[in-house]
């Protein structure tokens, strides 16, 4: 029998390997998230990514469908409270994950306080995304089973602190209570172990499987990840104070033109920024420069496009082999 890796978090979610799949607009779908629970991960369909509950109703059943009998891993879903350019009936997107029987619920933006209980008393765990421990520790009294403690280096939304993972997971083995993982530049195993080593239960990636067989977006796109590097990637929005990192194009660059010229008025660049536009980057045109789309410089780490499968069992051998070879570190004075 092949080793793995049990923490925290494969036991919270019941699933073979610390490793998952983000929430991310356009891309989570359930192709791939049934691909990540088939490999052993937590793989989550985006839910405002369906412009409407019914339309997330069908996702979760295909996402369903597509799962294994056996599935070493799980499937849950992303759910982002946030301020958006149109009312959303979160009370229904709710329902309709609580229908659906999943058990796992990641929360971002706006602590989900309203929907702890129903989501609880459904037998489902909740991981919060947070940017400091500060509002991890909130979290944690909110009533959070586990935390992602997204550092800098994330791809769309790293908040307005900028602290960047090497700190903030160490302060998450200092200032918590509730498992968590590292979110934010992680691409490969030897992250994963240190990301272990610093104290988290696992691991959150999000544009490493943006790079993948089974990620429903254009080749262009994937091709682009492969191709970029760590300067690759520029911060837009800073001056609303709704920070997003995405890949650095030539919209990104009129976005922040637009910003230093007119800062803090969103609507000189509502235009450009609208999410309309990346989805029909991700799945029409696959034009990397029409858009303002989010992205990491874990890039710099992508090399090729795996499936989900050889991306997950390729990371975790590699984290055991790098464990392993620390052993020889300690020795006796």
């Amino acid at each position: 029998m092949p080793r793995v890796l049990s923490t925290a978090i494969t036991k919270l979610f019941n699933i073979r390997h610390p490793i998952i799949q983000g929430g991310m607009h356009y891309v989570g779908y359930a192709p791939l998230a049934a691909a990540v629970a088939n490999a052993g991960g937590l793989g989550l369909v985006t839910a405002l990514t369906q412009p409407t509950p019914e339309e997330l109703r069908e996702e979760l059943k295909k996402a369903h469908a597509l799962l294994a009998p056996d599935c070493p891993g799980a499937l849950g879903v992303n759910l982002t409270i946030l301020p958006m350019f149109k009312e959303v009936n979160y009370d229904e997107y709710v329902k309709v994950i609580l229908e659906a029987d999943i058990k796992a619920v990641e929360t971002a933006g706006r602590p989900p306080g309203d929907y702890v209980k129903a989501f609880k008393d459904a037998g489902a765990n909740i991981i919060h995304k947070c940017v400091t421990t500060r509002h991890a520790r909130s979290a944690e009294r909110m009533g959070a089973d586990a935390i992602s403690l997204d550092g800098f280096e994330c791809a769309g939304h790293p908040g307005e602190e900028d602290i960047g993972n090497w700190i903030l997971q160490a302060q998450g083995a200092r200032d918590l209570s509730v498992p968590y993982v590292a979110s934010g530049g992680v691409g490969n195993g030897r992250q994963l172990a240190a990301a272990l080593s610093l104290g988290a239960s696992g691991v959150n990636c999000g544009t490493r499987f943006m790079a993948t067989v089974e990620a429903p977006i254009h080749a262009n796109i994937k091709k682009a990840l492969v191709e970029g590097g760590v300067g690759d990637t520029r911060l837009v929005m800073r001056s609303v104070r709704n920070t997003e990192r995405v890949f650095k194009n030539a919209t990104a660059e009129e976005v922040a033109s637009i910003e230093a010229a007119h800062p803090g008025d969103f609507a000189k660049i509502h235009h450009l920024v609208m999410g309309d536009n990346y989805r029909k980057s991700f799945h029409e045109t696959g034009d990397t420069e029409s858009s303002v789309w989010s992205c990491g410089p874990v890039m710099a780490l992508i090399d090729d496009v795996p499936s989900c499968e050889q991306l997950i069992e390729g990371m975790v051998a590699e984290a055991i082999d790098v464990i392993d070879a620390t052993q020889g570190m300690v020795v006796q004075a």
